[in-house]
């Protein structure tokens, strides 16, 4: 078997605690019923472009939060902040990056931006020191599932997708990586994606830094 040089990661829901339990929290927080900010933001067709548009940087977090605040019916004020309070680093998934990184696979993070400012999602995570590539989706203009934006990635690792992993807990993403060539893991709790990228790398991912 020809195992995997260069890893691509997705950052929240992968190197941080999942996005569906602090939405939930969120809402129960703000007293909206449950699945409202879901079905408002995410599921509902004007909620989707504007997110979309936020996520390639054609409108600004303040903008998203005023629209998506009146949408809700609650107030504006930091809202992405607020919707995004409880997520937390995921020690296992961060260490394993590290792990890799120290096995001498090259490691990117590929992420759909919520906005960088006033709220910054990436904040206190020390991204551009700890990966080899750090693409952010508002900074390029683009987002995943746009093969430009995996294409970005592959360019800054140096490495083709056929010997690159792309991980992701948004399973709709994972086509279009496969489409150019790599491997694909759907993360969904770290004790089933670290050995799934210890199989595709060939190295241990568990060992203590």
């Amino acid at each position: 078997m020809s195992y995997r040089a260069g890893l691509v990661l997705d950052f929240g829901g992968v190197l941080t605690t999942p996005l569906l339990p602090a939405v939930l929290n969120f809402e129960k927080r703000e007293g909206l019923a449950e699945g409202a900010c879901i079905t408002a933001l995410y599921l509902d067709e004007e909620g989707t472009r504007r997110t979309h548009d936020l996520e390639r940087g054609a409108i600004t977090q303040d903008r998203w939060n005023e629209a998506a605040a009146a949408r809700l019916g609650i107030a504006p004020g930091n809202l992405m902040g607020r919707i995004f309070a409880d997520l937390r680093p995921e020690p296992l998934m961060i260490n394993a990056a590290a792990a890799a990184r120290r096995a001498g696979i090259k490691v990117g993070i590929l992420s759909n931006s919520v906005g960088l400012a006033p709220w910054n999602l990436y904040d206190g995570y020390d991204l551009d020191a700890l990966y080899d590539a750090v693409l952010i989706s508002e900074r390029l203009g683009m987002r995943k599932p746009d093969p430009e934006f995996f294409q970005a990635a592959l360019k800054l690792l140096e490495l083709p997708a056929e010997q690159c992993v792309f991980v992701d807990d948004t399973a709709g993403y994972l086509p279009a990586a496969a489409d150019l060539g790599f491997a694909t893991v759907h993360a969904k709790a770290p004790q089933q994606t670290i050995p799934q990228l210890e199989d595709l790398l060939g190295i241990s991912l568990t060992e203590e830094a």
